[in-house]
């Protein structure tokens, strides 16, 4: 199980409630005590103009993506999903991936970003098929709080477009894990591990709906070989670690007992 975190989630939520740390790498300092074994980096608004991706070397860091958590924007349909938004947001981030050998950029379309219009999502496949083409080395792996036919539409635009599963959004969907996970098995690449109710709450695992027990049963009977990265709920401020260690042990008992 290639077990990772989200970053931010090791430390204080001072800088907000998932943000790049000012103090980053303590986070990469304690994942080997802790048997993780990457990041999922993170770019928001807020971090984006002194983000240390930008003016870091971070090529020797366990980094499986970068998340892309600036283009969760609440503007016109116009103004997010134009050239020039994308080329100031987006474009940066593929290229200082390339320079840090981080083969993943993650995409959120979800919250203030979501496609299921028609409309907004025919803008955003005009534009991120750009992207697909000018970084073919690049894999964009897109999260997508929405349903089958939404997400089928993205993951064929370009070969090198994946999955990131959310388990906590698609079950605040109402969906059947297993029958999306057997239509996209072959295009996921990485699964968000929270827990949530259906009224969209993030809880700790195993007190929402998620059935992680149905999904880690379908996953390892089918073979699947990527990565598994904790987004989990928040609990008590100044006990992340402790917080963290708790959650992996309950999702890991689950993962151990699944087929």
């Amino acid at each position: 199980m290639k077990l990772g975190i989200i970053q931010g989630r090791l430390s204080k939520p001072t800088e907000g409630f998932q943000e790049c740390p000012t103090n980053w790498k303590r986070e990469f300092d304690v994942l080997n005590d802790l048997k993780l074994n990457h990041i999922e980096w993170i770019v928001t608004k807020k971090s984006f103009s002194n983000n240390p991706l930008f003016s870091e070397d971070l090529s020797g860091y366990p980094i499986s993506s970068i998340c892309a958590d600036n283009l969760v924007d609440s503007g016109t349909i116009e103004y997010v999903y134009n050239i020039k938004f994308l080329r100031k947001n987006l474009e940066p981030i593929c290229d200082k991936a390339t320079l840090n050998n981080i083969s993943t950029i993650t995409i959120p379309l979800l919250e203030e970003s979501d496609i299921t219009n028609d409309v907004r999502r025919g803008f955003f496949i005009s534009e991120i098929r750009n992207y697909g083409l000018a970084y073919p080395h690049l894999t964009f792996s897109f999260e997508i709080e929405s349903y089958e036919h939404v997400i089928q539409e993205v993951l064929e635009v370009c070969p090198n477009f994946k999955l990131t599963y959310d388990t906590g959004n698609m079950t605040s969907l109402g969906i059947n894990h297993e029958y999306y996970l057997e239509k996209f098995f072959n295009k996921i690449d990485n699964i968000h591990l929270k827990d949530r109710t259906f009224d969209k709450e993030t809880v700790t695992p195993t007190t929402g709906e998620t059935q992680f027990n149905k999904i880690f049963n379908y996953l390892r009977s089918s073979g699947y070989d990527g990565t598994y990265t904790i987004q989990t709920a928040r609990e008590e401020t100044g006990n992340e670690l402790e917080t963290i260690i708790k959650h992996k042990e309950i999702l890991e008992k689950i993962y151990e007992k699944s087929i």
